[in-house]
């Protein structure tokens, strides 16, 4: 099976899945591959994301490693499909950047996502017309087909809250993002208004962080907590710098954005006085 030079998330989850059923068996890559009958370099390749498994060598690694649950076997094998699965973003992979597709990718996995965004709407709650205007001021030279395809993107990611089992979204966002001008006023006000309607909505949970809080200063960029229906599986964090998407799936790390997250919430305004905070600032835009 050919090496994968640059594995997507789902296949580092699968990989990262593999290991640990391994070494909590106390088994060696040698000691799994005498099982599978094949190289030890294969069983490193595998949890190394680089090569994919098959179904009998993935069977195989469960009866080696003394997976006998047969909710456990079917949520494994899922798990191998989905990560060699081609979901709808595989149709923008030439228009949008490969990083941005991967984060995609596991977002539409996720079955709960914990935002916290420092200066902007976040992406699944935005308007076309606030992506758009937002698009043209971060890439200037992108045509008018960039920006469509990103609105378009932008649209697919959101059907995550409206799809037969949607996911779970906590938002907490700074209170100057309510003021910090994308677009033009009537876009500003028009976004405000349609986080107050997906404020309502039954999975989404919006929350303002007023400006004025000292934890402000803990928030050194936007971040997300991506936690999957499955208990075994492992939360991964997404952070964000101007440059580059950073991927945290390390206990400490998620431990660290986890408790940050957290005390945010706790800092953060309830549902209802965030709302009010919201509506606040949409008779501000009214009046420029």
């Amino acid at each position: 099976m050919p090496i994968n030079t640059n594995p997507t998330i789902r296949q580092r989850r699968l990989a990262r899945r593999l290991k640990e059923l391994r070494t909590n068996a106390g088994l060696t890559h040698a000691d799994l591959a005498k099982e599978l009958g094949s190289a030890e370099s294969k069983v490193g390749r595998i949890e190394g994301a680089q090569s994919g498994v098959r179904l009998p060598d993935l069977r195989a690694w469960m009866d080696a490693t003394g997976v006998t649950d047969p909710n456990e076997r079917v949520e494994i094998e899922e798990l191998s499909r989905e990560a060699k699965k081609k979901g709808w973003w595989v149709r923008y992979t030439r228009a949008v950047d490969s990083a941005y597709t991967a984060y995609v990718a596991v977002e539409w996995d996720a079955a709960e996502l914990y935002n916290v965004e420092t200066h902007l709407v976040p992406g699944l709650l935005q308007t076309p017309e606030y992506t758009g205007a937002l698009i043209e001021l971060q890439a200037p030279n992108a045509t008018k087909e960039d920006v469509e395809t990103q609105i378009q993107v932008r649209r697919e990611r959101r059907k995550v809250l409206t799809r037969e089992s949607p996911s779970q979204l906590w938002v907490i966002i700074a209170e100057s993002v309510l003021h910090h001008r994308v677009g033009s006023a009537e876009i500003m006000k028009a976004q405000l208004e349609a986080l107050v309607e997906d404020s309502r909505r039954p999975n989404v949970q919006l929350q303002v962080l007023p400006q004025d809080d000292p934890i402000n200063a803990c928030l050194f960029g936007p971040f997300v907590i991506m936690s999957f229906s499955t208990p075994s599986e492992t939360d991964i964090i997404c952070a964000e710098s101007a440059t580059s998407t950073l991927y945290y799936e390390e206990p400490g790390d998620i431990d660290t954005y986890t408790t940050l997250f957290r005390r945010l919430n706790m800092a953060a305004e309830n549902v209802s006085n965030s709302r009010a905070l919201i509506l606040d600032a949409i008779k501000e835009w009214n009046k420029r």
